[in-house]
């Protein structure tokens, strides 16, 4: 029998969200996952608002939302609010009944900054590690460091003269010496050109810099600079320094050809971390042999060379950013504003592979 075509259900649902989300949907592990670390950073929250005054965004509702946005790739704040509107899923994960209304994009945003500003993103991300769950699955003694490029929302138009001597839109830039010291993009004045390697491109962009551990290849630090040729390794040495005095013994640290230099390799044996670097012994193009800071005292030990086979995960890291997160070209402007999409970023992956983990 055909089935009589109605084009509007009922007035009213009985339905609750709780039973339209299947039993066995991934986003169920990951959401208790979130409400335990959200309830333990309830001192965090209440120093961040007024006691008085009208009521904001609950940070958790927000924390939540930036958290989908991450899962699936939502490229806006503005298309976030539109997805909230609608999507029953989203409104289950976030906390809002179907009913409810959603937040001004505008206003959103604004409460994010709060968030950014009181250091929200790394507290969440270390009170997830120490979740009961979650620390058995850590290594203390064995980590990565890697960096990767963020392209800033800037365009080579934007990056003009400093001293204001450019004419035009900046458009017609062929045939001209431009360098980060004598020019700077009016968009985003943070942003560094870049390439990441001879013969490729130059791009307007940040360096995004992740700490991995490689027990089972889950990110434990991370953190946005300006791009630059040594960016990379003084992150690295920031990163695994903090990490070591908090293990309270001497680590590893798996590194690929990049951080081959005689002081990153002096810098990390100082502040009590054994440097598990690739060898950089590339030959010139005069014939000569670079001689890389790693020697026999280091390559002879087969931890050597599981850390130069575990570091790879941490492309798995950069690569889910890029190819479902948000990533691969920042939305925001300023460090401050890309380090908490980055460590949100690196949130996510977590999350996502934690009750894989769990489970195994």
């Amino acid at each position: 029998m055909r089935g009589t075509f109605q084009d509007q259900g009922g007035l009213f649902s009985y339905i609750s969200l709780e039973e339209r989300v299947p039993a066995d949907h991934p986003l169920r592990k990951i959401r208790e996952l979130v409400r335990a670390v959200l309830v333990d950073m309830n001192r965090t929250f209440a120093r961040l608002y007024a006691d008085e005054g009208r009521p904001s965004i609950p940070p958790e509702q927000l924390l939540s939302a930036l958290l989908l946005q991450a899962f699936y790739g939502v490229r806006s704040e503005r298309q976030l609010m539109e997805q909230l509107d609608y999507n029953l899923l989203f409104r289950w994960f976030v906390g809002l009944a179907p009913d409810a209304p959603v937040w001004v994009a505008t206003t959103f945003t604004k409460n994010r900054e709060r968030l950014q500003e009181g250091d929200v993103f790394a507290r969440f991300m270390t009170t997830l590690l120490r979740h009961p769950q979650v620390e058995p699955l850590l290594s203390n003694e064995h980590f990565s460091v890697d960096g990767t490029l963020i392209e800033a929302w800037a365009s080579h138009k934007s990056f003009k003269p400093k001293d204001g001597s450019g004419d035009g839109d900046g458009g017609d830039f062929h045939g001209q010496k431009r360098s980060n010291d004598t020019h700077a993009s009016t968009s985003d004045a943070d942003s560094r050109l870049y390439r990441k390697a001879a013969g490729r491109e130059s791009k307007l962009c940040y360096m995004g810099h992740a700490l991995m551990e490689n027990r089972n290849g889950l990110a434990v630090g991370g953190s946005v600079t300006l791009a630059n040729g040594t960016a990379e390794r003084r992150a690295s040495e920031k990163m695994l320094k903090a990490k070591a005095e908090e293990t309270g013994h001497r680590i590893t640290a798996a590194e690929d050809k990049a951080y081959d230099t005689a002081d990153h390799v002096a810098n990390l044996r100082k502040i009590g971390v054994t440097p598990h670097v690739a060898q950089n012994n590339f030959t010139t193009k005069t014939g000569k042999t670079r001689q890389s800071a790693i020697d026999e005292r280091t390559t002879r030990h087969d931890g050597y060379g599981m850390s130069q086979t575990r570091r790879k995960m941490i492309e798995c890291i950069f690569g889910w950013g890029k190819q479902h997160g948000i990533l691969r070209k920042t939305k925001n402007r300023g460090v401050a504003h890309v380090a908490g999409d980055f460590l949100t970023n690196l949130i996510a992956h977590n999350l996502i592979r934690i009750p894989k983990l769990v489970l195994a």
